[in-house]
Parts: structure tokens; C-alpha cells; sequence
């Protein structure tokens, strides 16, 4: 069992999603960066959708009355366990009775705790992931409180080992930053949406030519972005119509919205672009205030993108099962 201690801001269990309910007006849902929540679990020897915890700006404090084997993965928090640092990308074995801390982040938002396991929560609608704004899935469909108490599933014989060995972290590390071709700092790459042509030639540079300020309005659905005014050739209306996470989405005041894991089904503003989803984890760890960058690219070479990320982790797991053979 894991005891909460201190639950932080808005820590919750999650895995990679609740996808096929969006006709019934369910969210997909799940980790706000998939991939570092997988890079996680595959350090642990978890399946990729096991459910582990969700950490924003503001960790918890958790006891772990058995021992376990953990991995975490995402932005600048600096956890310890018990009075030790506890590595950020690695494996570390906790002792029965020891604590983790993680505090506030020092850059970015969000952090991922993956435990040897999983965290063992009812299935709902095929997810573990915690739908705040129904009340269901996760730990009794909320964030986590001062005193509650997650159960932890079984250990594969990979986590097992780990946990059997004298050494506190794996001398190994994953970071799922150095896995695929990753854009320059502080830029996301995005495709020309459905409705581009919509907009004027001056919106249409201004947003892969403009620097993009984070503004407060952000949540698990999205984030606004402050920069110039984008405005529409014509006065023209939309059918809502669906939408997808990493499409930008232009309201009549001009200030553009990238939607998230926990974004609505169906939207009727216009779709300026979409970003390529190798890059959403980045929107993930967008404090308000920091500025991001987009950089134009086709259909194609976000596929390619995609492909060469999941090669690179196809290979890191191969690694890791010839590690623990």
C-alpha cells in the first residue's frame, strides 16, 4: 500500500486514456504526455498503460508501507526518498516504511511516478484514469487527499529483480527526451489545420512566425496562447465538428487555444493547425508566462517523427529485456 501523506495540487491517478467513448461525450483523457508516462512504466517493467500517478506544480508526499520499485519522468521537480535525491529517468528501489517527497516544480509543470505494478484502481470504461470534472475512474474519481491509500499491482520478474539488487537507482537511465528527433527548444511542431485557409496571409505567418506567450487560462482541456491577433479573411461560421488533441483552435477573439488530453469532443471554432503529437508533451510543461514556437510541418513528416520515436523505444525495450533475462 502507498499512504498519502500530503497530496500536492491536483495529483491524480492516470494511465494513457479512456479513447472510444467520444461519440457518448467522454473524454479521452489520461496523462497530459503519454509518452513520458510510458517511458515511466517501461523503466519499471509496467506495461505501457499501467496506472501510475500524475503530478502537477506541486507534488505529494508519499509513505509505502511494502517495498517497491519506482520511476519518474517529466518536468524539474527535485523528490527525495527518505533523505536521498531521488533521479529523475531510473529505477530506485523504497523500503518498507520509507517516504517521497517531490515539492514544487522548478521548471516545467508536470511529473509522471510510475510503481513497479501499477496502481491498482477499478477499471472504468477500460481506463484507471481519473475523469475529475464526471467523478469517476482513478481513486474514487478525484485527486488525491491527505490519507488515502493506493493498492499497488503485482511486479513483473524484471521490477522484481530491480528490487532485489543492493544498490538504491539503476545504473541505467531512460529519457524519453533523447528518444526520437526532438524540435530545438521552446518550439512545437504543427501541421496547417482543416480551416487555414479561413485565415488571412498575415495570421497565417504571424502564428509559424510569432513567439507565443502561456497565458493563466490553461487547464488539462488546453492552454490560450497571448501573441497577435489572429483574424479571419472573411466573417465566416462553423459546424461544430470533432476535435482532436494538439488542434488549434481560433475563438472570434483571435487568441489561439491548443487542446489537450482532457479537451471537449466537438468544437466549432475554426482549426487553425494541429501539432504533431511528438511534441504535445511540451504544451504539457508550458508554465504561464514561458513562450513556445511553432514550426511548420507536413502530414508526412510528422509521421515519420512519430515512427522514428516509437523505433528508438522499441529498441530501448529490447534492451531492457536482454538487461533482465
Amino acid at each position: 500500500m502507498i499512504t498519502v501523506l500530503k497530496p500536492g495540487l491536483l495529483t491524480a491517478v492516470m494511465d494513457l486514456g479512456r479513447p472510444g467513448y467520444q461519440r457518448h461525450g467522454v473524454v479521452v483523457g489520461g496523462a497530459l504526455d503519454r509518452f513520458a508516462a510510458r517511458v515511466a512504466n517501461t523503466i519499471v517493467g509496467n506495461d505501457e498503460n499501467a496506472a501510475l500517478l500524475e503530478l502537477a506544480q506541486l507534488g505529494p508526499e508519499l509513505r509505502f508501507d511494502v517495498p517497491a520499485v519506482v520511476a519518474w519522468c517529466g518536468g524539474g521537480f527535485e523528490p527525495r526518498v527518505g533523505a536521498e535525491p531521488l533521479p529523475r529517468d531510473r529505477a530506485v528501489r523504497v523500503a518498507a516504511g520509507e517516504t517521497i517527497g517531490f515539492g514544487p516544480a522548478q521548471t516545467g509543470l508536470r511529473a509522471w511516478l510510475a510503481v513497479a505494478g501499477g496502481i491498482d484502481v477499478p477499471l472504468v470504461l477500460g481506463s484507471r484514469s481519473t475523469y475529475r470534472r464526471a467523478g469517476f475512474g482513478g481513486f474514487n474519481g478525484r485527486p488525491l487527499q491527505a490519507g488515502d491509500r493506493l493498492r499497488m499491482g503485482e511486479m513483473s520478474g524484471f521490477a522484481r529483480r530491480l528490487s532485489a539488487t543492493p544498490v538504491r537507482a539503476a545504473p541505467w537511465s531512460i529519457r524519453p527526451d533523447t528518444l526520437g528527433n526532438q524540435a530545438p527548444v521552446g518550439t512545437v511542431r504543427a501541421m496547417r489545420g482543416p480551416e487555414w485557409d479561413w485565415f488571412t496571409p498575415e495570421a497565417q505567418r504571424a502564428f509559424f512566425s510569432s513567439p507565443w506567450t502561456a497565458t493563466k487560462d490553461a487547464d488539462r482541456m488546453g492552454v490560450r496562447l497571448a501573441g497577435p491577433e489572429l483574424t479571419l479573411a472573411e466573417a465566416r461560421e462553423m459546424i461544430s465538428d470533432g476535435v482532436n488533441e494538439g488542434i488549434v483552435q481560433v475563438p472570434a477573439a483571435g487568441a489561439p487555444i491548443v487542446l489537450l488530453a482532457s479537451r471537449q469532443t466537438v468544437g466549432g471554432y475554426p482549426r487553425l493547425a494541429a501539432v504533431a503529437s511528438v511534441d504535445l508533451g511540451r504544451l504539457a510543461q508550458l508554465a504561464p508566462g514561458q513562450t513556445v514556437r511553432f514550426g511548420e510541418i507536413t502530414l508526412a513528416r510528422a509521421h515519420e517523427l512519430y515512427l522514428g520515436r516509437e523505433r528508438d523505444l522499441t529498441r530501448v525495450r529490447t534492451g531492457l529485456s536482454r538487461l533482465g533475462a
